[in-house]
């Protein structure tokens, strides 16, 4: 009789999980040049997908865009608002229930509002993502 070997589970605060362009998944350890690294290692990034999580308890400071594809965004656990800038259709998505999400389009400015500690899960099509600071 063979005996099983046991794996510890992966963790998304730890470890992201990049898809690459023939959707074959690898777990990464995640560190201060995370980003940096996968632009090197991605070409760009381009063709891959990012699955992540963060947690957050305060305004974001920049609105983001993702040019190569539409994001998915999960709530896990808190209570936040996304604000889309969709050219004459801004909304408003609060989300405020586990398992909760919003599809922010691809192209669109995007930025988050909460005041509670707040844990969401990302699936980005990161290629080309820009960044902007918000402001008042």
């Amino acid at each position: 009789m063979s005996s099983l070997s046991t794996k510890p589970p992966l963790h998304l605060e730890s470890e992201f999980v990049v898809f690459d362009p023939r959707l074959e998944a690898t777990a990464l350890e995640v560190h201060q040049d995370f980003f940096q690294e996968l632009d090197q290692r991605g070409d760009g990034f381009k063709g891959h997908l990012l699955m992540s999580s963060f947690a957050f308890a305060s305004d974001w400071e920049t609105w983001e865009m993702h040019p190569a594809g539409d994001e998915v965004v999960v709530l896990l656990s808190g209570e936040v608002t996304f604000i889309l800038d969709i050219p004459n259709n801004p909304q408003q998505v609060t989300l405020s229930e586990s398992g909760s999400y919003v599809i922010v389009p691809r192209g669109v400015w995007h930025t988050a509002k909460t005041n509670v500690e707040t844990r969401m899960m990302f699936f980005t099509a990161g290629a080309g993502t820009q960044n902007r600071p918000v402001v008042e």
